[in-house]
């Protein structure tokens, strides 16, 4: 028995319980030969969810365990570990049936979700994992965001949760993290979004610095009562929870006033999610460059790979002083380093088939756990779970929300959005596009692109062009093309104007079968396959088939060869789950 075991002397260690079904391939909870399962009593719920039993009530089964109603006999009965009722619950005096939102160890740096996800995939395989789920569920705390998040939790949709982490200082063991008296900022915020077809995911890591505007926020308060926590413009995002009593609702609010994108639900956690779930799992594999001693954190790890666990785990997300510039961003790296590693550590064998480490994760998971309460319920958490299972991954993409230093700044502190990649980023996220979709799509696009250029190339005396302005200096295409027919020898070109609207870059449009002649050109001026936009060509005064140059914003001058970049990459500072990077 486990040291949180208590009660009857009879009582068994619950991992001993689960038993492979060889039939099924999956674990299942037997319960005792002598001990038929009969429906479990609802026990009302007393204000705290942590209480083992009702007031006054005999000692129930082992903290954690809950074990099954005994045939009716001589003696007092045994009631098992008290659960959320079947029917809708009742709600104390003042409470309009919100559980409260302040309970021992709720709030935290980082929310590893993904303990909870395989833990709660394998407790359900079997019927006796369903006693265990209710037990799991009065871990859980919640809270009520109102229309800020979604009433329900969809299966066949594609789903955003956010995932927050205070710096509030709660939990025994915790008192030299965070900041005194804190009143609980959103500190560490990942966006997850889930695509419809489960083939991928993608967490969005938004920066605590960065500047927002947090909308009017209804807020439902610890009597009960609604109060509207009025908005306010020009704040760092980390103020968006506890300041003025803002509760998780108004920074789901505030993501979607800054993304576009509408959270369905969140979820909080504490420092000892941390701890105790690395350890359950018997460390997380981590990896830095160089050897780091830093004396803030009292981080010790060598060059290269090492395994970490409980505090120094927990040390590794905290320090800010070991890698890159120091800053909060860099952070955000290692954070997302370590999520990927524990995803692959949660999907590795080792971990799946041993129903001990199942059972500790679930306890630690769901004893971290504050959500809102639309999935504040067993058959909720086990949706999302085995949801989150379908995901494979290498199709898991980190990155963060794409930001600028504050130019408003002198000393450096926050951050705002960089207006020329964020909204791109947040729309394939509203769109549900994959970014590892987009990576492979952009190696597609660059090889179809590198591949324009190779091949057979024509005569210059045979290349047919006409010669457009599209932004170039006033002259620039008669002076382009005096070069090309004096110098290059291209003599088969005219000037057609002005285009009809300016170029950033300098195109050359080709038909099917002009190709050879569309690379002698890119040959002779320098550009890239990118420039060379396959299409239609035009016919010139003899009626013969003519391409289109037009010289965009970067021409250089008659002669000068262009070196005009390949495509973009859209975006930038992504990683997946499956990839082991190191910290720098």
């Amino acid at each position: 028995m486990d040291a949180q075991g208590r009660g009857r002397a009879d009582d068994v260690d619950p991992a001993d319980q689960w038993v492979r079904n060889p039939q099924t391939g999956e674990y299942e909870l037997r319960m005792p030969q002598s001990a038929p399962q009969q429906p479990e009593p609802s026990w009302p719920r007393q204000h705290n969810p942590r209480t083992a039993s009702p007031p006054g009530s005999p000692a129930g089964p082992p903290a954690g365990v809950p074990g099954p109603r005994t045939t009716p006999g001589p003696g007092p009965d045994v009631p098992p570990q008290r659960r959320r009722p079947s029917g809708p619950e009742e709600a104390p005096p003042g409470r309009r049936g919100r559980r409260p939102e302040k309970k021992k160890g709720k709030a935290g740096k980082i929310l590893l979700w993904t303990g909870g996800t395989m833990a709660f995939v394998i407790l359900a395989a079997g019927t006796g994992g369903y006693f265990y789920l209710k037990h799991l569920e009065g871990n859980v705390a919640t809270t009520d965001v109102g229309d800020a998040g979604a009433s329900s939790f969809r299966k066949n949709e594609a789903f955003n949760i956010l995932v927050i982490g205070t710096d509030k200082r709660t939990g025994a063991g915790n008192e030299g993290y965070g900041d005194t008296g804190s009143v609980g900022h959103a500190d560490t915020n990942i966006l997850l979004h889930v695509a419809k077809d489960r083939s991928n995911a993608t967490a969005l890591s938004i920066p605590r610095d960065l500047i927002v505007d947090i909308p009017d926020c209804p807020t439902t308060l610890e009597d009960g009562t609604e109060k509207v926590i009025p908005g306010t413009t020009g704040q760092r995002f980390n103020n968006s929870l506890g300041q003025d009593g803002r509760d998780p609702g108004c920074t789901m609010r505030t993501v979607e006033a800054v993304t576009g994108i509408k959270p369905d639900h969140f979820m909080m956690a504490d420092f000892n999610a941390v701890k105790t779930l690395t350890t359950a799992v018997d460390g997380v594999e981590v990896c830095v460059s160089h050897a780091v001693d830093d004396k803030e954190s009292k981080l010790k790890l060598k060059a290269g790979e090492s395994t970490v666990e409980g505090e120094q785990a927990l040390a590794f997300l905290r320090t800010r002083h070991s890698f890159g510039n120091r800053g909060d961003l860099d952070r955000i790296g290692v954070q997302q380093q370590f999520l990927g590693s524990l995803m692959r550590k949660m999907s590795s064998g080792d971990t799946l088939t041993s129903p001990t480490k199942l059972l500790k994760l679930a306890e630690a998971a769901t004893k971290a756990l504050t959500v809102d309460s639309a999935i504040g319920n067993v058959g909720t958490l086990k949706d999302i779970a085995l949801e989150l299972k379908k995901v494979p991954t290498k199709n898991i993409s980190f990155t963060t929300v794409p930001v600028d230093d504050n130019p408003a700044e002198t000393v450096k502190a926050t951050v705002v959005l960089r207006q020329s990649e964020a909204p791109q980023l947040f729309d394939l996220i509203k769109n549900d596009v994959s970014l590892t979709e987009v990576e492979q799509r952009e190696k597609s696009e660059k090889a179809a692109v590198a591949a324009r250029l190779k091949g057979t190339k024509a005569d210059a005396s045979e290349v047919r062009v006409r010669v457009l302005n599209g932004g170039a200096p006033s002259g620039s295409a008669q002076y382009e093309l005096n070069w090309l027919q004096g110098t290059a020898g291209v003599a088969k070109s005219e000037n057609g104007g002005n285009a009809e609207k300016d170029l950033a870059k300098t195109q050359l449009e080709y038909g099917p079968d002009q190709a050879d002649q569309a690379r002698r050109l890119a040959d002779l001026l320098g550009l890239s396959g990118s420039a060379m936009k396959p299409g239609e060509s035009v016919t010139n005064a003899q009626g013969l088939p003519t391409m289109t140059l037009t010289l965009g914003k970067d021409f250089k001058g008659a002669g000068v060869k262009l070196n005009a970049s390949s495509a973009s990459t859209q975006v930038k500072n992504k990683t997946t789950a499956d990839q082991v990077k190191c910290a720098s």
